[in-house]
């Protein structure tokens, strides 16, 4: 999928519907949190969240004190959704409207990049390997990376889109030697209609020592 159709796709959807009408809607993004904290995330660990959307994750760092999160997503739309919702907190957040496979990421910025549901949707190998690329740049070495993606007997397709499922391994040998997997654990998602969907959150740690 091109930059211009997947852009437009992403803008349809949050155009089309309300924040708890995907599947993807989280009152409480509890499995994400669960991991911040395993990795010892602090107030002033700096986090980028992939995809971040209208989630609400970005809610849950601000109230827990956390003053170096940025929020980076494909739909302005969905952005904005996120900005109304926090009001003025919203000032305390940099917010980034850009597909991740061209985006131009800082230097070694980010000591916790973290993505719920957005790598599974990159089909195409020139995609997955633009992702790693800015990943492995703007990661620091020593930073922790949690990447949750539809499990292998998740499904096989999410809002009208083909994706790509994982194990841990697997998405581990994607991202290539330089992350060593951390941990990893399945977790039941239940969309807001009372599907069920199957999701891995692994957690990878960027070598101490990487010079890329």
């Amino acid at each position: 999928m091109s930059d211009g159709s997947r852009r437009e796709h992403w803008e349809n959807v949050y155009i089309t519907k309300e924040e708890s009408e995907v599947s993807w809607f989280q009152e409480n993004p509890a499995s994400s949190l669960e991991l911040i904290t395993l990795v010892g995330a602090t107030p002033s660990t700096v986090v980028i969240d992939i995809g971040g959307g209208t989630s609400r994750l970005v809610d849950s760092l601000v109230e827990r004190g956390f003053d170096a999160v940025t929020v980076l997503d494909i739909s302005a739309t969905a952005l904005e959704v996120a900005k109304a919702r926090l009001g003025s907190r919203a000032n305390q957040v940099a917010w980034i409207v850009a597909d991740i496979t061209m985006w131009e990421p800082p230097q070694k910025v980010y000591d916790l990049w973290h993505d719920r549901a957005t790598f599974h949707f990159l089909t195409d190998e020139h995609d997955r390997t633009a992702y790693v690329e800015r990943l492995s740049k703007a990661l620091k070495p020593g930073g922790y990376a949690i990447i949750a993606t539809f499990a292998p007997d998740g499904p096989e397709r999410c809002s009208g889109l083909p994706v790509v499922r994982y194990d841990a391994e697997y998405l581990g040998q994607v991202l290539g030697s330089a992350f060593e997997l951390v941990k990893t654990r399945r977790r039941k998602h239940l969309t807001p209609w009372g599907s069920v969907q199957r999701f891995q959150f692994s957690i990878f740690r960027r070598a101490p020592k990487s010079t890329d």
